[in-house]
């Protein structure tokens, strides 16, 4: 979703770079880039005004321009200044000390906010909370039987009524979730199309049976400013604690995230960057301001593979690299590690600028992607996979026809691999090793 504005701003700070000293004029130069660039990624206008003001005002400050090393010290006040218009801090959901905590999910239709409850449950399972849904929303078509598919999947109980007032299933639910003994009841609300009088009632309605330990508000970043608007309705009609921003691996402009805090004043506490049921991050201001900037964020992809990642098996791979013997059957079960922590293009955008990372940026890892890869090493000899170099022409043609593909697709996994291998040179080279090299792949060790 950033990589527009990621991508400007890159290019201001490459010209502040370029010219070494700075006066007042480059600096209210690039600032005039930064808002442009800014105002086209559908940032709050308001919000704009007031970030370049601040950033300006610290920017052409003595012990900036006259430092040694000026345009670092700007880049560094931008994300500062950036993480401050996110948040500053990472805003914890607050659950009540004496169980159960009440959540309740506010938002429109087509927010994802059923999916998002779901979604919720799972982090608070995993975080060894015993989660409990109920199921108000008793307009939208399917909407219950869509929760009970996903509490099915999850393994958490679901909560639903027929032919009763969303308040009074919450009401009910709750007492159900106290009974079988739940800490965490999530009530998935009705959403509308668009915001009315009825459905903010309705809400209000359920805040008032149930009083709800923290409201949280759904909204899709997709629709930019309009996600902002709904974020202040809410907040004005209700009152909400936290917001959490859907579809942000889309390809929409970023602004919503760059501009609910400080047109709401409420925290954005999780984004949901997938459709899958794990795709719910905790959002930190800091962590996405580095990434904004292209400096990666190295803390959050380690939190992913230590959660998701088998630790034996990385172990074992490491001593594969150092003794050079990294295969493609290797290969193969990398891939698979590294699926489990999401699209590659994701992953590469957590990782600062590495020499190579270019060239893989469009490699897929998708189910289809994986099928194909492993039905090209299984058609290999032993011997192929042990030693790529000897696949010449006619073994490509017979590894193709043995695994249904063409003989292009198999010339670029041979390609795919030695890159990789070059890649993990890179990496073993740059310096870029330490906490990530312990904690992630064997890759970076």
């Amino acid at each position: 979703m950033f990589d527009s504005l990621s991508f400007k701003l890159q290019n201001v700070f490459s010209k502040l770079k370029g010219r070494g000293k700075l006066g007042e004029k480059d600096v209210e130069e690039a600032m005039r880039e930064v808002r442009l660039a800014l105002l086209e990624a559908d940032v709050n206008y308001k919000v704009v005004k007031d970030f370049v003001a601040k950033v300006k005002e610290r920017s052409v400050g003595k012990e900036v321009l006259e430092s040694l090393t000026p345009a670092q010290q700007v880049i560094k006040i931008v994300n500062e200044e950036l993480t401050n218009l996110m948040g500053s801090t990472q805003s914890r959901l607050i659950l009540s000390p004496q169980p159960p905590s009440i959540l309740m999910m506010v938002g429109l239709q087509g927010s994802g906010k059923t999916t998002t409850t779901a979604k919720l449950a799972r982090y608070l399972k995993k975080e060894g909370r015993k989660p409990f849904l109920v199921a108000a929303d008793i307009y939208r078509p399917a909407a219950i039987h869509q929760l009970e598919l996903l509490g099915g999947e999850l393994q958490v109980p679901v909560f639903k009524m027929e032919h009763k007032s969303p308040s009074l299933i919450a009401e009910k639910g709750i007492e159900e979730a106290i009974s079988t003994g739940c800490d965490a009841v999530i009530i998935d609300t009705a959403g509308r199309l668009h915001i009315d009088e009825e459905m903010m009632n309705e809400v209000g309605e359920i805040k008032k049976k149930v009083k709800p330990h923290q409201i949280l508000l759904v909204v899709d970043a997709m629709t930019g400013q309009d996600a902002v608007n709904v974020a202040v309705a809410f907040e004005e009609k209700i009152g909400i604690d936290g917001i959490i921003l859907t579809k942000l691996d889309g390809d929409a402009r970023g602004g919503a995230a760059l501009s609910i805090k400080s047109v709401t004043g409420k925290p954005i506490k999780f984004v949901s960057m997938g459709e899958k049921i794990d795709n719910l991050e905790v959002f930190h201001p800091d962590r996405m301001s580095s990434r904004i900037l292209g400096m990666g964020d190295v803390l959050s992809l380690i939190e992913k593979a230590e959660k998701e990642m088998d630790l034996k098996k990385a172990q074992a791979m490491e001593t594969k690299l150092k003794t050079q013997e990294f295969t493609l059957e290797d290969f193969l079960d990398q891939m698979q590690e590294i699926k489990k922590l999401g699209p590659i293009n994701q992953i590469i955008s957590m990782l600062p600028g590495v020499p190579g990372m270019g060239k893989i940026k469009d490699f897929n890892l998708d189910e289809k992607a994986l099928g194909r890869i492993q039905a090209i090493i299984q058609s290999m000899t032993k011997e192929e996979r042990r030693n790529p170099a000897i696949v010449n022409g006619n073994r490509r043609q017979r590894i193709a026809k043995g695994s249904g593909v063409t003989v292009h697709e198999v010339n670029q996994l041979l390609k795919q691999f030695e890159q990789t291998k070059k890649l993990l040179k890179q990496f073993g080279s740059s310096g870029f090793r330490g906490k990530m090299g312990k904690k992630m792949f064997p890759f970076f060790g």
